[in-house]
């Protein structure tokens, strides 16, 4: 939906919205529901809840007050100070959609939709950690154009010290998960929400391996990536990044 161009980023953003809104009706609903399909249907309205999240970042619709590239003598606080301008209303937003998800299914028996969106905002922070203090392989081709501005504050570089801690930590909470799901007396739902949650983390867990080891994974996504539309890439040329940014939000407006 990204790489479709501008003029079709409004009819996204309202579709996707939609689904957006479904999805924390889905949650609320599911989380009183501590059976197989509440289990799927918490687990899958909290994709669509993030995919929304995904969709209005990509869009450039709500990223940080920053929209310039990182100085090239930035370094240190100043360089997370800067980085962090650059994504801080949209992480200010996820924290905010946390809490209300949080809200929303507390004391309720089912929490499978709940604790997938935890997991994915919290190995999402992971992940944009390790890509500021450096991995090798950052896969900035994923960047739509009109956010290329935001690989400025991506740094390539050999293992950082918390990838390793991101890696084991992961890895031991999926057992975590995994082990009372194995148990003899684990109940149909708990088997399902468990095991969902434990796969998606899992996921989140290979996606920093590809981050700490130089693999080619784009190859796996590259049926999605479309090169921009002709006046986009035209756009690109001949415009800096910051008049283009304000044209992809006139389109969204």
């Amino acid at each position: 939906m990204v790489w479709r161009g501008p003029a079709t980023f409004r009819r996204s953003l309202a579709a996707c919205s939609l689904l957006g809104v479904g999805g924390l009706l889905g949650l609320a609903v599911s989380s009183r529901v501590a059976s197989i399909p509440g289990a799927y249907l918490g687990f899958t309205s909290a994709l669509l809840v993030w995919a929304w999240h995904e969709l209005v970042f990509l869009l450039g619709a709500m990223t940080g007050p920053r929209k310039e590239p990182c100085p090239s003598d930035a370094t240190g606080g100043r360089r997370f100070l800067l980085a962090t301008s650059v994504v801080l209303h949209h992480e200010i937003a996820l924290a905010l959609t946390a809490a209300l998800i949080v809200g929303l299914t507390a004391g309720q028996p089912n929490q499978a939709g709940t604790w997938a969106f935890l997991v994915l905002w919290v190995m999402r922070l992971s992940a944009k950690f390790n890509v500021f203090l450096g991995v090798p392989n950052l896969n900035e081709h994923f960047v739509p154009p009109h956010l290329r501005y935001i690989t400025s504050y991506f740094r390539r570089a050999r293992l950082n010290p918390l990838m390793p801690f991101s890696l084991v930590a992961g890895g031991l909470v999926v057992a975590a998960l995994v082990a009372p799901s194995l148990a003899p007396a684990a109940t149909p739902f708990l088997v399902v929400s468990h095991t969902l949650v434990a796969t998606l983390l899992g996921l989140a867990v290979l996606e920093h391996l590809f981050l700490a080891i130089p693999v080619p994974d784009a190859v796996l996504w590259r049926w999605a990536l479309r090169a921009p539309p002709p006046a986009l890439a035209g756009a690109l040329v001949d415009a800096p990044i910051a008049p283009l940014q304000a044209k992809v939000q006139d389109q969204i407006q």
